[in-house]
């Protein structure tokens, strides 16, 4: 499929790095990494995706073609002299934590992102995980986005807590997971911090909760989709920007914010995550068919499915 730079792409602006990992079950060196990496190796399984991001001299930009022949516009990443970003991390035998091992900038360091005119009339619009501020001057670059769905971690809530803030007035959709949106809102209750969350600008709030699944918080509704009960999971370093990948193309393909394709998304969402998460780095999502993401939609409904048999059990 040929890249399309047109408004009915979604616009990913994000980091794109190199990883090395290891887990209890195997290890990878400078294997693709980065949110914007793991987002369109999700989203372009559903919807055509524009990228923008920034690589140093030593990235292996050829080892992202396949996103390009899924339709995915790569002209927005800058390549500069110097060292690509790059992360290395242990996880633990659990998988749900971690130790960060080495944290390299490098160009990321200096990121200004510049939005392709050609980008510019974006109706869908994902800010992967990078400073508050730098998502505010992506969001003053675009034209009138539909769609604005946000990530954001712990680093941010911290160091740059005020721009964030101001940055939800913007932002239909956040993505965060659950210890982030406690720390986020000051509330140990998740109900109670995503609606902070919402009285703060965005409508619907996705709350990631790593193999547990993750939740969404509607205006008066909400939506639970469960982790995929896998047996083996390699790495899951991912799994988080997969998750919102398969969410938001799926919403961008529907071309609809309705609650029943929410809840489809979420699922959608689920299906991705739990893909990224069975090899390295975005190895598995590369392979990926569609015949394998419907096989496996078929198995979150046989799992979750069951039927009510209302008064059944009145006056017992």
């Amino acid at each position: 499929m040929p890249a399309r730079s047109d408004d009915t792409s979604i616009l990913c602006v994000g980091s794109v790095a190199l990883d090395s990992v290891e887990t209890p079950f195997g290890k990878a060196e400078r294997v693709l990494g980065g949110s914007a990496v793991y987002f369109s190796a999700a989203a372009t399984l559903f919807h055509p995706v524009q990228v923008v991001g920034v690589v140093g001299d030593d990235y292996p930009l050829s080892d992202l073609d396949f996103l390009a022949d899924r339709g995915a516009d790569l002209s927005g990443i800058e390549r500069r002299e110097g060292a690509s970003f790059f992360w290395a991390g242990r996880y633990h035998f659990d998988l749900s934590s971690r130790d960060t091992l080495e944290t390299r900038l490098g160009v990321f360091a200096d990121f200004e992102p510049k939005i392709p005119a050609s980008f510019r009339r974006a109706r869908y619009v994902f800010l992967g995980n990078i400073d508050p501020v730098l998502q505010h001057d992506v969001l003053d670059q675009v034209e009138s986005p539909e769609v604005v769905a946000c990530d954001t971690m712990n680093y941010w809530i911290e160091a740059s807590r005020d721009a964030l803030v101001d940055l939800l007035a913007r932002v239909r959709i956040l993505i965060i997971n659950d210890e982030e949106v406690r720390q986020l809102a000051g509330e140990p209750n998740l109900l109670k911090a995503a609606r902070w969350v919402q009285a703060h600008g965005p409508e619907l709030v996705v709350v990631k909760k790593g193999e547990h699944g993750a939740m969404l918080f509607g205006d008066d509704w909400l939506f639970f989709v469960p982790g995929f009960p896998l047996e083996a999971v390699f790495d899951p370093t991912g799994a988080g920007d997969a998750f919102a990948g398969g969410f938001v193309g799926y919403l961008a393909r529907a071309g609809s914010l309705a609650p029943d394709d929410l809840r489809r998304a979420m699922v959608y969402g689920s299906v991705m995550g739990s893909y990224a998460v069975e090899e390295f780095s975005v190895r598995r999502l590369i392979d990926l068919s569609q015949a394998d993401i419907q096989r496996r939609l078929v198995q979150f409904r046989e799992i979750t499915a069951f039927e009510t048999h209302v008064g059944q059990f009145a006056g017992r």
